[in-house]
């Protein structure tokens, strides 16, 4: 039984149907798009993914449905290194499915049918509590039955581990504990906006809606801002951060802030540094499509003779592994033979001007 992991997710999965248009269709008309694909979704399943990606033992506690698209969750989950001792099929629901329209600008349209995921609840978690209890980070969000993320939140937090909770989709009425259940409570502009009631607009609205947050009695809030970055509130230091990103071209929003959230699970959860290497990580993000395939698994090689980064990797990792990575603003370290090799490295997907280092390069390509 996987008690040791290091970071729980208790969430959703969603079998995303994604259709790329040139916008997004009005009420009641029919548009042509160009693109049709099937993925793997959910918010608690892209945080898990992406939290085992980079380097997190982790496991998944959901409820899919015992149909194909259950069946082929639970295999990649598998195939990305998650434990599945606690992801648990049904036949009394399908599993949960998106619908997914996104722009030539980016922007997306979603409608979500839950299904199998309303059915995890305090049975479900019950059989999960050795490892939540023994994690080092439990990560929740509202797709789930708001109940059982609570009762995650709270067995977590009477046992001491970590708590990373992402009230999306928000609700107006959400429970005063989930906020003095969560060490770190991530929202975005309207998230935080129909949860205070406030405007976030500027980087001041969302520091004045960050300490009305904190007030609830989270131990610290980020307020993220899409391209002007995030907000940083701490119950330890009440005076607000601004963390700005680098300004880009966005091809899909769908999995930014899931980057956000589950980097917080890895280190120091609010560092300024860690948040800012993660804005960097997160403005390079948003130009690939979709979900899982937003957050890219890549064959890398290595440049002999390489300037090396001034940034260091947060990861020391096989050369092997496939590996998130986010253009190059860091730098891989990893044995080749008995040697230790520090070497830059870059991700075909990366557009040459959206490179840090500006430069052309021989790239291997991405899977």
């Amino acid at each position: 039984m996987p008690e040791d992991v290091s970071v729980v997710v208790v969430g959703s999965c969603m079998t995303d149907l994604v259709s790329q248009a040139p916008r997004l269709p009005k009420a009641g008309e029919t548009i042509h798009g160009h693109k049709f694909f099937i993925g793997f979704g959910g918010k608690g399943a892209n945080q898990c993914v992406q939290a085992a990606r980079m380097g997190a033992k982790t496991a998944m506690v959901c409820k899919v449905g015992r149909d194909v698209f259950g069946n082929d969750y639970i295999q990649n989950f598998k195939n990305n290194g998650i434990s599945t001792a606690y992801a648990e099929q049904t036949e009394n629901a399908a599993t949960g499915a998106a619908s997914i329209i996104v722009n030539d600008t980016g922007e997306n349209a979603i409608v979500i049918v839950a299904g199998a995921n309303m059915l995890l609840g305090q049975e479900e978690l019950q059989r999960a509590q050795s490892a939540i209890v023994n994690a080092k980070v439990l990560i929740c969000q509202l797709e789930i039955n708001p109940d059982a993320s609570l009762q995650a939140l709270r067995m977590a937090k009477e046992n001491h581990v970590k708590t990373i909770f992402n009230p999306a989709p928000a609700v107006a009425d959400l429970h005063s504990d989930f906020y003095k259940a969560s060490d770190v409570f991530c929202c975005n502009e309207s998230e935080a906006e129909l949860l205070t009631g406030l405007s976030v607009i500027t980087v001041e609205d969302a520091s004045r809606v960050g300490l009305e947050l904190l007030s609830k009695g989270c131990g610290s809030v980020i307020v993220t801002l899409g391209p002007q970055g995030c907000v940083v509130c701490q119950s330890t230091n009440t005076v607000p951060k601004h963390i700005p990103t680098t300004a880009v071209t966005a091809a899909d929003t769908t999995s930014t802030i899931l980057l956000k959230i589950t980097s917080r699970s890895y280190g120091k959860m609010t560092s300024r540094k860690n948040i800012s290497l993660w804005e960097q990580a997160t403005a390079s993000l948003v130009l690939w499509l979709s979900t899982w395939p937003t957050i890219p698994q890549c064959r890398w090689k290595r440049w002999p003779g390489e300037p090396t980064s001034s940034q260091q990797c947060l990861y020391k990792l096989s050369a092997r592994r496939h590996l998130f990575h986010f253009g190059r603003i860091c730098q891989l370290n990893y044995s080749e033979g008995e040697a230790k090799v520090s070497s830059p490295l870059i991700c075909a997907q990366c557009p040459q001007n959206y490179c840090l280092y500006n430069k052309q390069y021989q790239v291997l390509e991405c899977s």
